[in-house]
């Protein structure tokens, strides 16, 4: 089987259905987006999301004036689809870009950062021929399907009304700037002027997960990070996190991930 009919393509511009009429599309798309128009409707509110197009959509993404790249359509042919290393997946037995609907994968906090990586790694070696260049990109189309199989994306179909899935966008960017300071539900529904009870039910509505969840998860990513990544030691990445003591850290991180810090680091 040859993969030289997968394309990726940056959202630099205004990008359409129109580039690879036969093609299965799925679209990245990140903040600096006003929308995604398919078949004459206009669906806003999308960062951060997955969305999966049968090629019998006629869409097009909009972007913002000014803004730099906005994201990655990746067009796939229906044999690669095919391929037997798909076979497993819940993606493939569904097949998501046949449904009724149009599905959509609402990213949680911090995958965005690896879905990223997955698919600059994919527009690399689309572009190269190195050896065993297909395997290569098979088992990173593999890995990028696996991340929306799995428990850490939660599917939805898009919907006409954005007002729930606006306020889940706001939330997690309100979580990425405040997690060093508020680590309750509480904290971030008052920074968003509703109550517990309506962004809980906005947060389980579209992700799946409760505002809670959501919130801890950012926290471990973050503790994880600079366990991993950074020569601080654990009392001060506790403090920097908003832990009343380095205690607490450890029995949170613990409680979330199974391992203690020390593990962490000396993994």
């Amino acid at each position: 089987m040859t993969l030289d009919n997968i394309k990726i393509s940056r959202i630099h511009e205004e990008i359409s259905s129109k580039q690879e009429e036969d093609a299965y599309a799925v679209c990245w798309i990140k903040n600096e987006v006003e929308g995604i128009e398919i078949d004459g409707i206009l669906y806003q509110n999308i960062a951060n999301a997955i969305f999966f197009l049968n090629p019998v959509f006629d869409w097009k993404i909009i972007r913002s004036n000014g803004a730099t790249s906005s994201g990655y359509v990746l067009f796939l042919p229906q044999q690669t689809m095919d391929h037997p290393i798909f076979k497993n997946l819940h993606i493939s037995e569904i097949r998501l870009f046949n449904t009724g609907e149009i599905p959509k994968i609402n990213l949680t906090p911090g995958i965005e950062v690896r879905v990223q990586a997955i698919l600059e790694m994919l527009d690399e070696l689309l572009s190269t021929n190195l050896k065993h260049r297909e395997e290569a990109i098979l088992s990173l189309l593999n890995t990028f399907f696996v991340y929306c199989d799995g428990k850490c994306n939660i599917r939805s179909a898009i919907s006409h009304n954005n007002s729930k899935s606006s306020l889940v966008y706001k939330l997690k960017k309100t979580v990425d700037l405040h997690i060093a300071e508020y680590h309750e539900v509480g904290d971030y529904a008052r920074l968003l002027n509703v109550s517990d009870k309506y962004l809980n039910e906005c947060v389980k509505n579209v992700l799946g997960v409760n505002t809670k969840n959501l919130i801890d998860e950012q926290l471990t990513m973050r503790a994880r990070y600079q366990l991993k990544f950074t020569d601080d030691s654990i009392k001060e990445i506790s403090y920097s996190l908003g832990f009343s003591s380095p205690d607490y850290f450890s029995f949170f991180f613990k409680k979330q991930t199974g391992n203690t810090p020390t593990q962490v680091r000396k993994g």
